[in-house]
């Protein structure tokens, strides 16, 4: 089930009358949807997991087919640098909400699967996460900007 399948389902459920809908597909995948001020919104399939709670709480993303794009390049000083890019089409968040800390700054040291930034699409909040060690070079777009897919989001060596 791809993630255009996915919103649909969630915008025919909002448009309806039922408060809780929960499906099981042959292939795995596990839809559980739940319509009231929790919001809530489950899904799972065999290493893919999906979930979203509270609307105040962003929520967690882990999907591989949704992981950040990474390339290496040399810089001007010879030096190796690694461009996360953009896994989708979205807002740009540096923090979890306005009034937080941003998630990493220039010059931090970042460990494989920390989250760096999120990158809202269709209302659902996408964590992306580094998934290698190193430090943040530059960071190429600002908080709020609409990123495509491929923008380069952080240099990191």
């Amino acid at each position: 089930m791809d993630y255009k399948d996915i919103k649909k389902l969630m915008d025919d459920m909002g448009d309806s009358k039922i408060d809780s809908l929960e499906i099981e597909f042959p292939e795995g995948v596990k839809i559980k949807m739940k319509k009231n001020t929790e919001k809530e919104v489950v899904i799972t399939a065999p290493g893919n997991i999906i979930e979203a709670s509270a609307p105040m709480t962003p929520p967690t993303v882990k999907k591989p087919e949704e992981k950040a794009l990474v390339n290496s390049e040399k810089n001007l000083e010879g030096e190796n640098v690694k461009i996360v890019k953009s896994p989708m089409v979205g807002t740009f968040y540096a923090s979890s909400s306005p009034d937080k800390e941003p998630f990493v700054s220039v010059g931090d040291k970042v460990h494989k699967g920390q989250v760096l930034c999120i990158v809202e699409a269709m209302k659902l909040m996408n964590e992306i996460e580094s998934e290698f060690d190193g430090e943040i070079v530059e960071i190429c777009v600002k908080n709020e900007d609409v990123v495509e897919y491929g923008t380069p989001l952080f240099k990191i060596k």
